[in-house]
């Protein structure tokens, strides 16, 4: 069944003048591929499809466009303006009476609202369901990498510290955002999984604990690489060399790919990545060595303090 309709699509290439088109799909819209595909070859446009894993806007298939006019990315809003890339959104529905879940849970009568991209068409009705209730919902904007009110990334937070809110409402799946809000925020933060149903209080003090543990493994560690990413929404060598200038032990490593096979060919023994911020936070099971944040390794050569500790975020220049 086909779940991303291709008329505006068709329309916004058209008005582009592109014969041959690109498509890059996220992991949970993958299987969409054969469809979309298939509308876009009887609409008169020759296809191909990148194979390679996408993680976000921030990782292009750019080397499709060698054989492309332009390049439809699905599922993201954009992080980064290209005129040949179309940032295609895939909107999920909710019915949003199931913030009652949540209300229970608020403090405050007055709460910032913040979901995922999936999302963020429904946030103005569910400020109105809350306002129904109540309570004032804060919507606000965030920076150049979330362009939608109330958007956030598991990389960047802007939105829910805009709010300026003692209390946050996270309406979205997964546990990382609304860790990641709390510690961005340091705000009292409620999260509701839509599907499901689920509230519940967010506690960021299992994560702390888990990554102090890996900064004290990493602590003796006799080289660092400094992991810069070569993807195009994920280049922050700027903050890369800034790290190596902290220790005599840090060298810079470009890669594309942050594997545990590429770690183990290279021998350092501790990583910092400055590449996607969730690496460190959901991969440090697979990864055979530590990999520390900026901000952690920045504690570890004494340039913050250990009460500065904060999440690593991806923020707009």
């Amino acid at each position: 069944m086909l779940l991303i309709p291709v008329s505006d699509i068709i329309r916004r290439l058209s008005e582009r003048g592109a014969k041959r088109v690109a498509l890059q799909f996220p992991a949970g819209l993958a299987r969409q591929a054969p469809g979309v595909a298939a509308a876009l070859r009887d609409a008169g446009f020759e296809v191909i499809v990148s194979g390679d894993p996408c993680y976000g806007a921030c990782d292009l298939a750019l080397d499709t466009l060698t054989y492309a006019d332009v390049l439809v990315h699905f599922g993201h809003a954009p992080v980064e303006d290209r005129s040949s890339v179309i940032y295609e959104p895939v909107r999920i529905d909710f019915d949003v009476g199931v913030l009652s879940r949540a209300l229970p849970m608020l403090e405050s009568r007055r709460v910032g609202l913040v979901t995922t991209v999936q999302h963020v068409h429904l946030v103005g009705a569910m400020a109105a369901y809350l306002g129904e209730h109540g309570i004032e919902a804060v919507v606000a904007p965030g920076d150049g990498r979330t362009p939608l009110p109330g958007q956030v990334l598991g990389c960047n937070f802007a939105a829910a510290r805009a709010t300026g809110a003692d209390e946050i409402l996270f309406v979205g799946t997964g546990v990382f955002h609304p860790t990641g809000i709390q510690l961005a925020t340091r705000a009292r933060v409620v999260a509701l999984d839509p599907f499901t149903g689920e509230a519940r209080i967010v506690d960021a003090s299992r994560l702390v604990r888990r990554r102090a543990a890996v900064m004290a493994k990493a602590e003796d560690a006799a080289s660092f690489g400094i992991i810069v990413s070569t993807k195009s929404g994920q280049q922050r060598m700027g903050l890369a060399r800034r790290l190596a200038a902290l220790s005599d032990r840090a060298f810079l490593v470009a890669m594309r790919e942050v594997s545990p096979a590429g770690m183990l060919d290279l021998g350092f023994g501790a990583y910092v990545n400055t590449a996607c911020p969730r690496l460190a936070y959901d991969d440090q099971i697979r990864f055979p060595v530590p990999v520390l944040t900026p901000p952690e390794f920045e504690i570890l050569c004494g340039a913050r303090a250990w009460e500065d500790y904060a999440i690593d975020e991806y923020l707009a220049p």
